[in-house]
């Protein structure tokens, strides 16, 4: 039987007949940059066909929140209606399958999200969790790259995404899910969020709509009430926190909650920014941390010192069917740069490899946009003038004008790497001056850093020693004598023997 779909309206009696509700977890760059990860393949999870529902602006649905929750999250979504069965077919075959386009929201519950171990089956199934509609737009009317969705919350408009950049266009979604399982008749897939999606509390309304060219889906409306009927205690019950609250608003900010707090606290960035990497080469030596500096790499900025937190990128030797994969659309290397926050590093791992390109002005000029301290790259800089020009430093083995491709391809993010001889973990200190770059682990940062000012304050008493002619034996280190004068020495430097009894 085929579906009426030239009616334009998405009916009950076509939601009784959808057997299966398939959804993508992340599929817009902006989401995979929001969540900070970015998946190499297309993951799924099933909706029951029982949280399907109706909505529009005139008839508005409703979804309950679920008594003693907290977090009803919604994401706007363009669901795929299937018109025709498809298994095991190809990518230049997958759109045909499909005969309309709708309006969705892929409600779900972060207070149960802890309770299925990612199936969310509880959080993301309960009824009316997935309203769909109002109206159909014809699959083979538009082009499905040309897609644009929007969704407004208490008539605020909170997402605003096209379909251009997909990780994962919407026939690849036909084409991979049809190779294990069939999609039938009216099956419905939901095609991911773009960033934006946040939290619905009792009395707000959602609005999602889609549009192509002439074609809308018309606003697709649901009201959101709350639940009464508290959990049974031989289940689940709802629980959250500030993970969640964080996940579900999008960030810390939006859901009210402090700034994350990090390792690298300004007094610790002060006290690092005031110390030279000479000698905090020396106290990590001291505890047995010999292979921590990044070598043979230049600076655009030598002169400036540089402290912040690693983020990592992995490039692996170039092979040309991994490359028409992964090289293209946002990449490992744009995800990297456009993920970097204010104050961090990116690290990236290019093997040595002097003739290839790792980053170029455009991308380096993004990340200073976006706040970074520096780049650091044990591989070539192209447009280096461009890159050398900038205010932000980067470091790197030397220009070539080469672009990506050439010899490596941008693989991953946010691992462990090795760059200039040393490994590099997402999170690890970065300080860098003009004697070279230093990883130094976060969990003995503040006791080397002490250490390091008490160095160098010896270290100023001895260069004054010797500039007042004394031997350096004895003197450099330091015996007992001479440590009991710069023990009378350092007591007249503080606040209290300056000025005497």
């Amino acid at each position: 039987m085929t579906l009426e779909f030239r009616t334009q309206e998405v009916s009950q009696d076509m939601l009784a007949r959808t057997r299966k509700v398939i959804a993508v977890h992340i599929n817009y760059p902006s989401r995979a940059a929001q969540r900070g990860r970015t998946p190499e393949q297309p993951s799924y999870f099933l909706k029951p066909s029982s949280s399907l529902a109706l909505g529009s602006a005139d008839a508005p649905g409703t979804v309950e929140r679920p008594a003693g929750c907290e977090l009803l999250g919604y994401e706007g979504e363009i669901a795929l209606v299937i018109g025709k069965t498809a298994r095991r077919v190809g990518l230049e075959d997958a759109w045909s399958h499909v005969e309309g386009i709708t309006a969705s929201n892929d409600l779900g519950v972060y207070d149960l999200r802890y309770a299925d171990k990612g199936s969310n089956v509880r959080s993301k199934g309960g009824d009316g969790f997935t309203p769909v509609g109002p109206a159909l737009i014809p699959a083979d009317a538009v082009d499905p790259t040309q897609l644009r969705i929007r969704t407004w919350h208490n008539g605020d408009l909170v997402q605003d995404d096209t379909t251009e950049d997909l990780l994962f266009p919407f026939a690849q979604l036909v084409a991979d899910l049809s190779q294990l399982l069939t999609l039938e008749e009216g099956d419905i897939i939901l095609t991911g969020t773009p960033a934006g999606a946040s939290v619905a509390k009792p009395g707000d309304v959602v609005e999602i709509e889609v549009t192509g060219g002439d074609f809308s889906s018309g606003r697709l409306a649901t009201k959101v009430t709350e639940g009464t009927t508290p959990f049974a205690d031989f289940g689940a019950r709802p629980k959250t926190d500030d993970t969640q609250r964080e996940e579900a608003y999008g960030s810390r900010e939006a859901a009210g909650l402090a700034p994350a707090v990090s390792v690298l606290t300004p007094a610790l960035k002060a006290k690092l920014e005031s110390v030279a990497t000479a000698t905090l080469s020396s106290q990590l030596r001291k505890r047995g941390l010999n292979n921590v500096s990044i070598d043979g790499l230049q600076a655009t900025r030598p002169d400036r010192k540089v402290v912040g937190l690693a983020r990592t990128l992995r490039y692996v030797p170039n092979r040309e069917d991994l490359f028409t994969t992964h090289g293209g659309g946002f990449n490992a290397q744009k995800r990297a740069i456009d993920s970097v926050n204010e104050g961090e590093i990116l690290v990236m791992e290019a093997r040595g490899e002097k003739g290839t390109g790792t980053v170029g002005d455009i991308l380096a000029l993004r990340a200073q946009v976006r706040g970074a301290a520096a780049i650091i790259t044990d591989g070539g800089v192209r447009d280096y003038s461009a890159v050398a020009d900038l205010e932000m430093p980067t470091y790197f083995a030397n220009p070539h004008p080469a672009v990506l491709g050439r010899r490596h391809i941008p693989w991953d993010t946010d691992i462990t790497i090795a760059c200039g001889g040393a490994t590099v973990q997402p999170g690890d200190i970065i300080v860098a001056d003009s004697d070279g770059i230093l990883v130094v682990p976060p969990a003995i940062a503040e006791e080397l850093v002490d250490d390091c000012i008490a160095q160098e304050k010896e270290e100023t008493f001895i260069f004054q020693m010797v500039q007042e002619g004394n031997s350096v034996d004895g003197l450099y280190p330091m015996n007992k004598e001479w440590q009991a004068r710069y023990a009378e020495w350092s007591a007249q430097q503080s606040p209290e023997g300056a000025h005497g009894d």
